[in-house]
């Protein structure tokens, strides 16, 4: 059963980023903490009694689907009523269609309780989120007033259309044509692995499309955004006909059975109608727009996939009894958390966890501050931290939130490889947030090629010295917290290193940086974790919040964990990062 993780979340929020103090900035004078716990509170009671109960019931049903539309699994459409009737997407949302304005940390935190409850729930109101978040920016007023307040209001919902057949990630192969017809235009072509494009939630969905007007430039720059919805909207703003866009099927995946990825076809006849966002052949940097947000919210799935799993493999460790430990007489009964291997991985589970926690939330609060700050120095330099953070968040907490889940079913041992404990849905969920939003490979090359060597590493370096900085000024409190502290600054102290050797190597040559770029990718978010970890333990010695002593001594714990465990790992990504590139770049192609 799963169980929010409200302490948890509280303690990152408000003990060890202090997100009550945005309340100064400009647009969100009315936010507290308070309000922050008591929206949490709420969510956590939507996840726990409403989206979790219907997880595995939607993953052992899935989807159907015919010509007239698609089918969810049985209590999922309820449970969106119940869902949009509370509000709850128009969390985030801009105030003058209907939203309510908060911290994206919050939003973020409030996504992770989702994402833990329901995985393939919460992929539809992230995406409208995503798709509302580009109309806000890049929309005509005419635009926002005909979507947003219905986005906002959950009565319909929104998808981000990239891919074609023969463009997955490289965009710059899209064909899908835009034709002119008078004010807008009409949309011909395929699309794939499309989330969410069609189902039985709502009668409209707005679909956010790439797509190339006849004429227009090769590659990224003829890229054009249209808005497409299913319905068309007449002058007066009720519905119209349908539209020329249909879903002609729903793939069979390995997991996220309740979240339909449709194949979605634009235009049979005249052509889909579609309006034009913004200027023609900037469609990709509107896109972007939405692909962050959806790049950090991917992030929060990993980890918050990870959370439920670590929560199941805990329950099953204290009431499996199997074997004796060490030190255990013939005749004790202990359950398996006494082993202290299944210690071990339960620990794993847990610092990693927490470590992607505290860097995704950390990161949200970047772009919070780059959003609100009244200081346009501040703006300017917490938009290049989180610029640089999201890429990192996206693809370590995902990577992360892989190992968690499969050490999951270790800890099950052999009933974990059985459907029927639920452990294995976890691994096949979470598997995709590796993929979607841009592989692993695409989020580290984006990291070194672009956040990286696009300002010499400026962002970093300013980055490090920060962390450095505040693990220089802590008080420990403690040889356990301090020993966390010097671990982090070790490692540091390798980051740097790395990154000065990375540089190097990509003013060479700029193919050495990609060769090991998952791998600074990994050796960054080990450090970040650990620095960010190291301050929870400070925090956690001092003690002067709520939470109580014993979730203080177990964030100790936990942070100590991961300094002698996890953090070691940071040796060895550091050697790879600086000596590793020529083992790749030299192995001929014929005999990988």
């Amino acid at each position: 059963m799963y169980r929010a993780p409200l302490k948890e979340l509280r303690f990152v929020l408000e003990e060890l980023l202090g997100i009550g103090q945005l309340a100064a900035c400009p647009g969100l004078a009315d936010y507290s903490d308070e309000i922050g716990a008591s929206i949490l509170e709420e969510a956590a009671r939507l996840a726990e009694t409403v989206l979790e109960p219907l997880n595995r019931p939607g993953d052992r049903e899935g989807l159907r689907w015919t010509p007239e539309g698609v089918s969810t699994p049985k209590g999922f459409k309820e449970a969106y009523g119940q869902f949009a009737s509370g509000g709850w997407q128009q969390l985030g949302t801009d105030p003058r269609f209907g939203g309510q304005r908060v911290p994206q940390s919050l939003s973020s935190a409030v996504q992770e309780l989702w994402g833990s409850a329901n995985l393939a729930f919460q992929l539809c109101p992230m995406l409208t989120h995503g798709a509302a978040h580009a109309l806000e920016l890049c929309g005509s007023e005419a635009q926002q007033r005909t979507f947003l307040p219905k986005m906002s209001s959950g009565e319909w919902t929104g998808t981000m259309v990239l891919s074609e057949p023969q463009a997955g990630s490289d965009l710059a192969q899209v064909r899908t044509r835009a034709v002119p017809d008078g004010a807008h235009h009409r949309l011909f072509g395929q699309k794939i692995f499309i989330t969410w494009g069609e189902h039985d939630y709502t009668d409209n969905i707005i679909h956010m499309v790439l797509a190339r007007i006849e004429g227009a430039p090769e590659g990224v720059k003829g890229i054009s955004l249209f808005i497409v919805p299913k319905v068309l909207i007449n002058a007066d703003g009720s519905p119209g006909e349908r539209n020329e866009v249909r879903c002609v099927s729903i793939e069979h995946k390995l997991g996220i059975h309740a979240s339909p990825t449709c194949v979605m076809q634009f235009g049979h006849d005249r052509g889909a109608l579609a309006y034009l966002v913004g200027e023609p052949n900037r469609g990709l940097e509107y896109m972007f727009v939405m692909m962050n947000t959806a790049r950090l919210a991917v992030g929060v799935q990993g980890y918050a996939v990870g959370e439920r799993a670590f929560q199941q493999a805990a329950e099953y460790a204290r009431i499996r009894i199997q074997g004796n430990p060490p030190g255990a007489g013939p005749a004790d009964r202990l359950p398996i958390i006494h082993h202290p291997d299944v210690r071990r991985m339960l620990l794993t589970m847990k610092s990693c966890t927490e470590a992607s926690r505290a860097i995704a939330l950390y990161a949200a609060q970047q772009l919070d501050l780059a959003a609100y700050h009244p200081d346009a120095a501040v703006r300017t330099a917490t938009q290049a931290r989180g610029d640089l953070l999201i890429p990192i968040v996206k693809a370590w907490s995902t990577e992360t939130g892989n190992e968690v889940a499969g050490i999951g079913v270790q800890v099950h041992g052999g009933m974990g490889f059985i459907e029927e404990t639920g452990a294995a849905q976890y691994v096949r969920d979470v598997r995709i947030t590796t993929i979607y939003e841009g592989t692993t490979g695409i989020q580290s090359n984006d990291l070194v090629g672009r956040k990286i060597g696009r300002d010499r590493g400026a962002a970093m370096g300013a980055l490090i010295a920060h962390m450095r900085g505040e693990l220089q000024a802590l008080e420990p409190g403690g040889a356990a917290p301090r020993e966390t502290r010097d671990a982090a600054l070790q490692s540091v102290a390798l980051l740097e290193s790395a990154t000065q050797s990375l540089l190097g190597g990509m003013a060479a040559a700029p193919e050495r940086g990609l060769a090991v770029a998952v791998p600074y990718m990994k050796l960054c978010g080990l450090v970040i974790g650990g620095w960010l970890l190291a301050k929870s333990a400070a925090i956690a010695a001092a003690g002067r919040g709520a939470a109580g002593k014993a979730f203080y001594q177990s964030k100790i714990a936990t942070a100590r964990f991961y300094a002698a465990h996890v953090l070691p790992q940071a040796f060895g990504m550091a050697k790879i990062v600086e000596e590793g590139a020529a083992s790749v770049l030299e192995a001929e192609t014929g005999r990988v």
